[in-house]
């Protein structure tokens, strides 16, 4: 039978008590080794990719990767399974939660069961109304391929919004001499749940939700272009 392990005598002059802070001061120092070692591991992971969406209420990327705390509460909160943990695999910072919207979009709850789960207020506790809600917006990416603007009725991604009428519409314009209705978003009001990009007929989406920052255009001159050349 083998003894039980005893701890080691301490050395000539050496109390006891002096003896276990070494040890606990040991310990210690390894546990903040290891977590400087993951934290460095979670910031050398890349932002997240363009359809790797975030839940309603999410902060701004930064900001987001700061505050949430990778417990995966709002993936466990939400009734859908629709919400993802990023993995070591995933172009985004590890443990955040995503959706993609071509696969599952936002079913966009009532109740926001996502951002109540959240401890953190990495997903904003004051969103109170989804429709209110920031994931992206949606973006016409292929206009040639597109069946409206081939002249054919399509118009699923009007049907299927959860925001029908007032975050995508179709809208006439004159196109080689004919009249067509063409699928027309309403950036406003677009809160990016990805409905419209699930649900396209074709095999590579021509409608695609963004973040807002590569979404939208703003006004102003552009420095580098030919606008700012002097």
């Amino acid at each position: 039978m083998v003894p039980p392990p005893t701890d080691p005598v301490p050395a000539p002059g050496v109390s006891p008590r002096r003896q276990a802070f070494r040890r606990v001061a040991r310990a210690l120092g390894g546990v903040m080794i290891a977590t400087l070692a993951a934290r460095g591991l979670l910031g050398a992971r890349p932002a997240r990719a363009a359809h790797m969406l975030r839940p309603p209420g999410a902060l701004p990327d930064a900001d987001f990767d700061a505050r949430c705390i990778r417990c995966g509460l709002c993936v466990q909160g939400c009734p859908f399974d629709i919400l993802k943990l990023a993995d070591w695999d995933d172009p985004a910072p590890i443990g955040t939660p995503f959706f993609v919207a071509r696969q599952d979009p936002c079913r966009m709850c009532a109740d926001l069961p996502c951002v109540r789960a959240c401890p953190s207020g990495a997903l904003d506790p004051l969103l109170v109304d989804v429709r209110e809600a920031d994931m992206g917006v949606a973006v016409l990416v292929g206009h040639e391929s597109c069946l409206n603007y081939k002249g054919l009725s399509c118009g699923v991604c009007v049907r299927v919004c959860p925001v029908r009428g007032e975050a995508i519409a179709l809208r006439e314009i004159v196109r080689n001499g004919a009249v067509i209705r063409v699928p027309t978003v309403n950036t406003d009001q677009c809160t990016g749940c990805g409905s419209c990009e699930k649900h396209c007929v074709l095999s590579h989406a021509a409608i695609r939700v963004l973040p807002r920052a590569l979404g939208i255009g703003r006004s102003g001159a552009n420095a580098a272009g030919r606008g700012g050349v002097r």
